[in-house]
């Protein structure tokens, strides 16, 4: 661990005491807390907030900055090693070539030549090498929440997935004689989750002084644009998204996937969160989903949650102790996103608890990207427009406990 994170996480434990310093100070006195002591409250937990922040930055640019020695190291070897280059070598390296001049020249062009799809006299679509493919893949998983906990498929020749579901379960067996059989039933139901990866595409503009100076292997660079911006996209929508077009999110009631039945509101009131309401929630979920349930707010409800405590007045909200450990609530993880609902009003979703491994991911691994050369030459700069195909759909439903406003 770098020291850096040590001293960022230890600022951070600092003024998360504090914030339970000024909680304490009102209860204590028997009171509610002060205007003052409410602004104070917010200010210390917007700082702790912007520390959190600070410290996954700093977690992802350890595993970045690994990732980059390792990657320059393979090309070390490679380049001291010139007669024992594979093809897939020789055209990475021309890929890279390609990137950074725009010709097709040098080193690996035969090797390169079948990586090309469509016409390159009009924009030179490239199929990238299968290791660039996984690259991006990872880089998103590194961003993006529901990556790290969805259980995620690679189609690699067919357009779509889907699976068998037992809908409708049978009814308890009988007690009965020895020549009996039990009484009839017919409630058995099948059906089928089908997802269809949909395409996400993003562009980005490099200058020409930055692809032809930099000491980092240009696709890296790019890699890094386009990871942010497919994380972005693709976790607002395994939020929210509709599920027409795009995947469909865990907080978006629908019957092809977590249905209002699975909507609690019980305990909590019209504005804002409370401890028997989400004691309602996590009960609301079978035991056997407990160990591998999480729970998703947005930070300002993760605000709301500091301030609460049980009934043996103990804060519910527990900060992780360590780089790798996260925040806790009510015994189990709690991960905030940016794009988790946080209008607090009647009727609207401001949470789940839930096992998100019973969220999938279907990715079309046939990563394409599109170099721009004259679009952007009155800014001197070249584009490159990155495209993947991804669909995304909650499974099973009653992995899913939904936290809603009274």
């Amino acid at each position: 661990m770098s020291e850096k994170l040590k001293k960022l996480q230890e600022q951070r434990r600092t003024i998360t005491h504090e914030m339970r310093a000024v909680i304490d100070s009102a209860e204590a006195a028997k009171r509610d807390m002060t205007s003052e002591e409410t602004v104070k409250h917010g200010e210390l937990f917007n700082k702790q907030e912007a520390l959190r922040s600070q410290i996954e930055v700093e977690q992802r640019q350890i595993e970045l900055d690994r990732e980059m020695a390792s990657t320059q190291a393979a090309a070390s070897d490679v380049d001291k090693n010139t007669d024992q280059r594979s093809e897939k070598d020789l055209a990475t390296i021309a890929f890279r070539n390609y990137l950074a001049t725009g010709r097709m020249e040098g080193e690996g062009v035969a090797e390169f030549r079948a990586l090309q799809a469509g016409n390159n006299s009009e924009g030179g679509y490239l199929v990238a090498p299968e290791q660039f493919v996984a690259q991006l893949i990872q880089g998103v998983d590194n961003a993006v929440f529901m990556r790290q906990k969805a259980t995620k498929f690679s189609l690699t020749e067919s357009t779509s997935m889907g699976a068998p579901s037992l809908d409708t379960g049978m009814a308890d067996a009988d007690w009965t004689v020895e020549l009996g059989t039990g009484s009839e039933d017919t409630s058995l139901r099948f059906g089928k989750r089908e997802l269809k990866p949909t395409p996400v595409a993003k562009r980005v503009k490099v200058s020409k002084k930055l692809l032809s100076v930099s000491a980092l292997p240009i696709e890296s660079i790019i890699q890094q644009r386009l990871a942010y911006k497919f994380g972005v996209t693709q976790e607002k929508a395994f939020l929210t998204g509709s599920g027409s077009g795009q995947p469909l999110g865990v907080f978006t009631a629908s019957a092809q996937g977590i249905s209002t039945g699975r909507d609690i509101s019980t305990g909590n009131t019209a504005t804002a969160l409370t401890f028997d309401g989400l004691i309602e929630a996590k009960y609301n979920l079978k035991a056997a989903y407990w160990g591998q349930s999480d729970w998703m707010f947005h930070r300002d409800a993760v605000k709301m949650l500091t301030k609460l405590k049980d009934g043996d007045g103990q804060y519910i909200w527990r900060e992780g102790v360590s780089a790798n450990e996260p925040d806790t609530l009510l015994g189990r993880p709690l991960m905030i996103s940016e794009y988790a609902p946080n209008t607090f009003t009647t009727g609207l979703y401001v949470g789940i608890l839930g096992d998100f491994s019973n969220y999938w991911i279907a990715d079309a691994l046939n990563m394409q990207v599109q170099r721009l050369v004259e679009l952007y030459a009155e800014t001197n700069q070249d584009g490159f427009i990155g495209r993947m195909e991804s669909d995304g759909m909650p499974v099973l439903e009653e992995a899913f406990s939904r936290v809603t406003l009274a």
